[in-house]
């Protein structure tokens, strides 16, 4: 077990991040008591059914009521009304956060609405699977993942750190990134890479001289690792794009540079060029592996997993 870092901790949106967070303090005991809310009745219902949170609220307000952190884990475009709803109601020396996977304008939409005395660390798991839900989290979702923290200008030290050891309890990696640098690091490392297996999902869809009955009866081919990536949330995944425009569409022009070299190499016969651009993405992937990021099993270490 772990010291207590928050007396009471408020989780706004009850998904997979959110759950995961309660699994995973109430594991190594980091919060006296958590709260939490959903828009919807069904998850709120839901939540109360599994033990999900030690006490549902009906409304926002309600959850936050004496927090000392307050995680907001909707969607990016929704963080904006709920931090100025939520506003009026919070503890002075409170502590707000979030678990977006944008930034910059997380950071523009949620700080006016910041209380004078009330402190903001911006954060990041990056951590997740496919599922969404209050059902799909588990406690050790963030073991060896990092979460990268992205304090605003003239935020005190003490919040910073007093965060900082909540997600090293929980299991994460814990670094510091500023928020651009960090927008940018994520459209290379995860939203590029969304948006091209949702396109590969489209493309085999368009592409009728291939039926449905094939692309699920061979999909043990890399069909179904892009699959996986196109099952996630579209909700979040609308608004990380739009969000975070700037840095991805920088992202998809690189790439799109890469795959026209790709389809000269492969239409004027340079199997020189594909073994080398082959052999040097390979080693990133070695890298990954090696960092404990991943591991080579067949089913990529995920068949356990919820």
């Amino acid at each position: 077990m772990s010291e207590q870092v928050y007396g009471r901790v408020a989780l706004i949106g009850l998904g997979l991040i959110a759950s995961s967070m309660f699994w995973a303090m109430k594991r190594a005991g980091l919060a006296g008591e958590v709260t939490g809310y959903a828009r919807s009745e069904e998850t709120r219902a839901t939540a109360r059914k599994i033990g999900l949170c030690d006490r549902v609220c009906d409304s926002a307000r309600e959850a936050v009521k004496d927090a000392d952190l307050v995680v907001l884990c909707v969607p990016v475009g929704a963080m904006g009304p709920v931090m100025e709803d939520i506003a009026p109601v919070l503890k002075p020396g409170a502590t707000v956060s979030d678990v977006g996977s944008v930034k910059r304008h997380v950071i523009e939409a949620v700080q006016p609405h910041i209380p004078e005395g009330v402190h903001f660390v911006p954060a990041h798991p990056l951590a997740g699977t496919e599922h969404s839900g209050p059902e799909s989290g588990f406690a050790e979702l963030f073991d060896n993942r990092w979460s990268l923290l992205v304090p605003v200008e003239g935020t005190d030290p003490e919040a910073t750190a007093r965060l900082r050891a909540l997600w090293e309890g929980m299991g994460a990696n814990v670094d510091e990134m500023d928020a651009d640098h960090h927008d940018l690091v994520l459209a290379v490392t995860s939203h590029t890479p969304h948006l091209i297996a949702y396109t590969m999902v489209g493309v085999a869809d368009d592409l009728r001289r291939v039926t449905d009955s094939e692309v699920i009866k061979y999909s043990a081919a890399g069909f179904r690792d892009f699959t996986r990536i196109a099952a996630s949330d579209p909700t979040m995944w609308r608004d990380v794009f739009l969000t975070n425009k700037d840095a991805t569409l920088e992202i998809l022009g690189r790439f799109t540079e890469e795959l026209f070299a790709l389809q000269r190499a492969i239409r004027t016969g340079d199997g020189e060029h594909l073994h080398d651009y082959f052999t040097h993405t390979r080693a990133i992937r070695r890298g990954i592996i090696e960092a404990g990021q991943d591991t080579d099993a067949p089913d990529f270490g995920r068949g356990q997993k919820k």
